[in-house]
């Protein structure tokens, strides 16, 4: 390129850097797309999320809690549902899990009575119904009870603002400390209480609780708690009743069967309560002047380590009692650390309007977790950062770490030796991990593909990757103790590779062993991951586990036969024989922790190897057999397995709504036939994911359904552990991200619809920094350290454009 042309690009990105910059991005967030599922009304089969106030990957996350009375259906781990009643309004969730519920806990509750039949014991007896719409933007929820109090909330990192404007008469808040969310059809991992403290200082409240369980089988942590009011109450007292809830697994004392019992209050003395040895209910209520409507505020700081210390948050990331104040604060940081780093135009065309709200609702939801608790570790003092509520790489590995590493990279680094510190202390990486502690390992030891992925892009900064090499051995080469999961009696859930004895002396995980099929798939991606990184830290090492990441073939059976197609991953027990009598590859039984496979059936799974697609397409029969094998996953009406709330309305093979599945559309792409991957990654784009209440087609799983979005809209995809991304088409006529910190990417293209429209979206043609571009593929060195340039050239009709050779298989090995 001639300078002077270098010189003219380099003005017109600077002009459009600036005009972009100008925006309020947070405008294009809906903070509910995912909060319903099919069924109206009900969260089950959507994308369990958070809605509330937030920050970017802060530790409190501050909104209600539900209860939804329809327990067949219910999901509350996100702690907000449709049309759920409202127990609390509490400091700490998760955000698109699946599972038992975690957190909901350091509540408050605003009511307009104690008095009988009012229990403040039993949330069935105050709990609230809404009325009207509840209000959500980045920064700020609102929400209205039928009793007449309306809730307006706000958050920071480790603090939350709570305004409650009352009608006339009794005004109190509630504030339990016993509560969480419950799992409501009962569950061995359901959370509990295990006891804590209040102490009561004029306008002031501070103690601490303790809990356990939850979705990870956590063990039990503390919270501490700093609160305060801004207009002293006529009444403070503490109360104390008999801990009534299900004991299930957990043998803390003491639970009974009893009906729930009402509380004592403490008399005017006595200003501090505690839970004593048999985890007693505490709390306290609050209560202000009962004439006329008032607003009552309240600001909580929270704290893994201390009162002071959550009393610190309080004071210092919310100064004033100003909600406006918090508000503004939250959507400025959501801009400057988030949403600015993808810039693209803003016209208000009905279509463009769409995208953008999807783009920049997607981004807000995948930086919601994990949460960064640097600072915050009260089990070692390391001096690295602390990352918890990995929930759970299992998700987030395909294609989220991705663009964490791109747009994000300061904080993945921080996350990356977070997990790597984890192992030096715990002995194991998580794969997932919430409340200080390691569980649950859905597959394989998925750290492994974060951390290559890392590596063979380059990060390194102040990553000690001997370390994280030796890290991921461990996972590889020493079986876990059995921690005798209910949910699996045979082999640890908790952390690293519980099937590593099959692994290590058969090559495959057997049908003696559970979820072998996905298992198997798993554990060769991540051998293939330890080679990436064994090639700079430890090469004598790159052969062993070259040759153990091609164990998956050991279970391609080719044989089996399923809807007129040959070759598929099958059941082998350990003596070699094959387990197919009545097999079926299109079912995998309730395809959860005994299943033969997790969340997706062996069909799916037959076209999970991103390291080796050679391999793969020779097993499939050869690229003609591959592709009509391809085409047939996406048809309607395929599927033989209800995946009920992980694929709810989804009748194809081919499911979006789950994460085994995400590459699978871009698989053309081996094939020389992008246009194939656009066409279909595009229809799945388009018919499962909305600006509505059921906008995604299943769990968020912390956003990883969104960044499969992102990468979506931008048209490229990621191949997890290798520098390579694959090209498609991008939704934007102009798209500017920040890479490596500091520096842009500006992609463009002559067509900007979503769906077939103006120019259409099939590629023509793709230059990258100036050059036509035969692959339909590129590295990351090539754009995504120093910035440049992709340039898109769209038409209304497919073409095989691809003048060279398809995306490489670079763990391709033969046994």
């Amino acid at each position: 390129m001639e300078r002077t042309a270098v010189l003219q690009w380099l003005l017109l990105l600077a002009i459009s850097q600036v005009s972009f910059a100008q925006v309020d991005y947070s405008q294009y967030v809906n903070p509910f797309i995912g909060g319903s599922g099919p069924f109206d009304g009900l969260a089950y089969g959507g994308g369990d999320i958070f809605v509330g106030a937030a920050r970017p990957f802060g530790v409190a996350k501050v909104g209600i809690d539900t209860y939804e009375p329809n327990v067949s259906f219910a999901v509350i781990n996100g702690g907000w549902t449709p049309k759920g009643y409202v127990t609390g309004i509490s400091m700490m969730h998760e955000s698109g899990t699946g599972g038992p519920s975690k957190y909901g806990i350091i509540p408050q509750m605003p009511l307009t009575s104690i008095k009988a039949p009012v229990n403040i014991l039993d949330n069935q007896t105050y709990w609230q119904t809404r009325v009207g719409d509840d209000i959500a933007e980045v920064g700020y929820f609102k929400t209205q009870f039928e009793n007449g109090v309306m809730v307006e909330l706000s958050g920071s990192k480790h603090s939350g603002i709570m305004q409650y404007s009352f009608p006339e008469g009794k005004k109190h808040v509630l504030v339990d400390i016993s509560h969480y969310l419950p799992s409501l059809l009962g569950s061995y991992s359901s959370q509990v209480f295990l006891g804590g403290e209040v102490h009561l200082d004029g306008q002031k409240y501070t103690g601490h609780g303790t809990y356990g369980g939850g979705w990870n089988e956590g063990a039990p942590y503390t919270v501490y708690f700093c609160g305060e009011f801004e207009t002293e109450p006529v009444q403070a007292r503490t109360f104390r009743g008999r801990n009534t809830d299900p004991p299930f697994m957990q043998r803390y004392h003491t639970f009974s069967n009893e009906p729930v019992g009402q509380a004592t209050f403490g008399d005017n003395s006595s200003y501090t309560v505690t839970s004593g040895p048999l985890n007693d209910r505490i709390g306290a209520v609050f209560s202000w002047d009962d004439s006329a409507a008032i607003q009552v505020k309240s600001k909580v700081g929270i704290s893994f380590m201390s009162v002071e210390k959550a009393c610190y948050f309080k004071d210092n990331e919310i100064p004033t009692w100003s909600l406006n104040d918090t508000i503004n604060a939250a959507v400025a940081e959501w801009n400057d650390v988030v949403f600015n780093k993808i810039q693209v135009p803003t016209d208000e065309s009905v279509s463009n309007r769409t995208n953008l709200v999807l783009l920049y609702s997607s981004l807000y939801f995948m930086h919601l977790m994990p949460s960064d608790r640097t600072g915050e570790n009260p089990l070692w003092d390391s001096g690295e950062p602390l990352w918890d509520d990995f929930y759970a790489l299992w998700d987030t590995f395909r294609c989220t770490v991705s663009l964490y590493h791109i747009i994000q990279p300061e904080a993945y680094e921080s996350q990356i030796r977070s997990l790597i510190d984890i192992w030096r202390w715990e002995g194991y990486m998580p794969d997932g991990r919430s409340g200080n502690w390691n569980g649950l390992v859905q597959g394989g030891s998925n750290a492994d593909n974060v951390l290559a992925d890392a590596y063979v892009k380059g990060l390194r900064g102040d990553i000690n990757w001997t370390a994280g090499y030796l890290a991921m051995v461990k996972n590889a080469e020493v079986t876990p103790y059995n921690t005798f999961s209910p949910i699996d009696f045979s082999a640890s859930v908790k952390e690293g590779r519980g099937a590593l004895d099959d692994w290590k002396n058969l090559g495959y995980v057997s049908a003696e062993s559970t979820r072998c099929i996905s298992r198997t798939i798993e554990y060769a991606l991540n051998d293939y991951a330890l080679s990436v990184v064994a090639a700079g830290e430890a090469p004598k090492d790159v052969e062993k586990y070259l040759n153990r990441s091609a164990g998956w073939q050991r279970i391609w059976n080719r044989d089996v036969e399923s809807l007129g197609f040959s070759g598929f991953l099958a059941p082998r027990r350990r003596d070699g024989e094959w387990n197919v009598t009545g097999y079926n590859p299109g079912l995998c039984g309730a395809c959860e922790w005994t299943s033969i496979s997790y969340e997706a059936t062996p069909w799916e799974y037959s076209f999970t190897t991103p390291h080796d697609m050679r391999t793969l397409i020779e097993f499939m029969g050869g690229e003609g057999d591959f592709e009509r094998r391809l085409d047939y996953i996406f048809q309607p009406n395929s599927s033989q397995q209800d995946l009920s709330s992980n694929g709810a309305s989804i009748t194809s093979i081919m499911n979006i709504g789950n994460e085994p599945d995400f590459a699978t559309p871009y698989l053309y792409n081996y094939l020389n036939k992008q246009h194939k991957s656009v066409n279909q990654s595009r229809a799945l784009a388009n018919q499962y994911f909305h600006n509505a209440l059921y906008g995604i087609p299943g769990n968020s799983d912390a956003g990883a359904l969104n960044s499969w979005l992102i990468w979506q809209m931008l048209g490229l995809y990621p191949i997890v552990t290798q520098p390579v991304y694959l090209l498609e088409s991008p939704w934007f006529s102009e798209i500017n991200i920040t890479v490596n910190t500091n520096a842009t990417l500006r992609i463009t293209s002559n067509g900007d619809s979503r769906t077939l429209g103006q120019n259409g979206y099939y590629l023509k043609e793709v230059k990258i920094n100036g050059k036509v571009w035969g692959k339909n593929w590129f590295e990351h060195e090539d754009v995504m350290v120093k910035g440049g340039s992709i340039e898109f050239t769209v038409g209304e009709e497919p073409v095989a454009w691809e003048t060279e050779e398809g995306p490489p298989s670079p763990g391709h090995w033969t046994i």
